[in-house]
């Protein structure tokens, strides 16, 4: 009497996405009719109807069939590189929930690296440093307790600073003025304008004591002007001088070749989690282009594509932190504060400045 037959590979292998089995991860990767994309077995998303699952042994399989990554389990990458991903949110939840900055040794105690690994890796996946993000946690809460607090002292202890001298040691560098000035709405702040022009239109750069606060890109000076006011409606305006014509000089010839090795030091407002966009925004090449999605993986936080995307219409200084890089999933041209169509003239030059770029490459004048 013959016994009954063992189930087939695929229904193991749907066995294996039924449970989730993580250890089945890199051995298959399974597809979705009804949805596009392709998955590892061990996806957290909502199971699919077995009628609609196929079956790849690799990812060029899958995607040679028309499949596209999942942005949830990311089958396209490693699973070392996704490990590492978790690791780094992890100690990004713990940096949020410490009253005080965890010292270094401890958070990489916690995720089980080497203070140097962690750090390293850390600032790859993430964006910042360790310290770098918990600062802007930190900016960010007190922000938020001056707005409301019935005094700055008290505002100081909600944001978890248990020593005056601790806090206004900082203060400057956190809101970039004094706390007095902040609570006042930023009166005081003397902030000098530069109106210029260049192949984009006209261009204003306004700069602190610390660096580029804002860049901004109109038709005309007039507009350019109002805006900056809008946004700074208490600060002291004054006209460019030695102090700020570098930096404006630095900002001119970045809008004029994106390849210009600069580093214009920034001093642009924001929340913690718009400084991860915007230094993001800033690794990405000129020439290339990333989806929301994909700028939202590549700081750790995969499902925030909307609050990305508000990120990048927040941005304060236009072209030298290029949001004008982002596109939709299917590389259309979304929307841009400063127009669409300088958007799309942008990228073009940078697209035919960097095929300039390849070229000299190819004839091996540049290494």
């Amino acid at each position: 009497m013959h016994g009954q037959p063992g189930p087939t590979e695929d229904e193991r292998r749907w066995n294996s996405v039924v449970s989730r089995d993580r250890s089945a991860d890199g051995r298959f990767f399974f597809a979705v009719q009804t949805t596009g994309v392709y998955c590892r077995p061990s996806c957290a998303s909502r199971l699919a109807r077995r009628e609609n699952v196929s079956f790849f042994e690799t990812t060029e399989d899958a995607e040679r069939a028309g499949y596209r990554p999942c942005k949830r389990c990311r089958p396209d990458q490693s699973s070392a590189n996704v490990d590492a991903v978790a690791l780094m949110l992890k100690a990004c939840r713990f940096i949020e929930a410490s009253e005080e900055t965890p010292p270094l040794a401890q958070l990489a105690t916690l995720v089980g690296l080497s203070p140097e690994y962690f750090q390293k890796t850390f600032r790859k996946l993430i964006g910042v440093s360790p310290k770098e993000y918990a600062i802007a946690l930190r900016s960010e809460k007190v922000r938020q307790e001056l707005a409301t607090a019935e005094s700055v002292t008290s505002a100081m202890y909600s944001a978890g600073f248990n020593s005056s001298g601790r806090f206004y040691d900082n203060a400057e560098k956190i809101l970039g003025m004094t706390p007095t000035a902040y609570r006042a709405g930023g009166r005081g702040m003397n902030i000098t304008v530069t109106v210029s022009t260049s192949w984009i239109g006209t261009v204003l750069v306004a700069t602190t004591a610390r660096g580029v606060c804002s860049v901004l890109l109109g038709d005309d000076a007039r507009s350019v002007l109002t805006d900056i006011r809008s946004r700074f409606p208490l600060a002291t305006f004054r006209d460019a001088d030695s102090n700020s014509e570098q930096l404006v000089s630095a900002v001119i010839a970045s809008i004029a070749d994106p390849f210009t090795h600069s580093t214009v030091p920034l001093d642009v407002q924001g929340t913690a989690f718009q400084h991860l966009v915007w230094n993001a925004l800033r690794q990405i090449p000129p020439g290339e282009t990333r989806s929301y999605a994909q700028l939202a993986a590549s700081i750790g936080r995969p499902a925030s594509t909307r609050a990305v995307a508000t990120a990048c219409a927040a941005n304060p200084a236009a072209v030298i932190v290029p949001c004008h890089r982002v596109v939709r999933a299917d590389g259309s041209l979304s929307g841009y504060r400063w127009g669409v169509e300088r958007k799309e003239q942008l990228l073009a030059r940078e697209r035919e400045q960097s095929e300039t770029v390849d070229q000299i490459r190819s004839r091996g004048v540049v290494r």
